[in-house]
């Protein structure tokens, strides 16, 4: 992970955390495993914010595309936009980007709020809802230190627990 660099640039997403309708009595995070590697891949669901839409307008259409519902509540935004560089082997197939920039927002389900991965393009094959002290049993990949950051951040606001 690296930080902005003017020379480099990057592609402008969304990420969600997104609670269950349970919370806050139960503090259930979601994490979703991508349909587009072999291995284990679980993420906060994401994508890229086209022209012309706001972050928020972009969050509802992307959940949508990649859960098959836009039915939530922003609870929480995090205040700044967290970048990171794609990994060296992923840079032709995210090209021109170098990495992305992302504004991260903690959602929460509304109670007929229904997940459909089989969604016109899937981008994952599963999904579970996990506690705050076991997602990153489950998160290792090059995202990691900015989950942690944000989770860490919407904590510490008193939202996660």
């Amino acid at each position: 992970m690296s930080t902005a660099n003017s020379a480099k640039t990057y592609r402008p997403n969304v990420a969600a955390v997104i609670v269950s309708h349970r919370y806050p009595q139960v503090c259930e995070i979601l994490i979703a495993n991508r349909s587009d590697f072999r291995n284990d891949v679980w993420q906060f669901p994401q994508g890229g914010i086209d022209k012309g839409e706001t972050p928020q307008d972009a969050l509802y259409r992307e959940l949508l595309e990649e859960i098959g519902t836009n039915d939530v509540e922003i609870l929480c935004e995090y205040p700044e936009w967290m970048s990171y560089d794609f990994p060296s082997k992923a840079t032709k197939k995210r090209y021109p980007f170098d990495g992305q920039t992302q504004k991260y927002f903690l959602v929460k389900l509304k109670p007929d709020a229904k997940i459909m991965l089989d969604t016109e393009v899937p981008e994952f094959n599963e999904y579970k809802f996990v506690s705050f002290d076991n997602i990153f049993d489950y998160i290792t990949h090059m995202k990691k230190p900015i989950y942690r950051k944000v989770l860490d951040y919407f904590k510490d606001e008193g939202f996660l627990s």
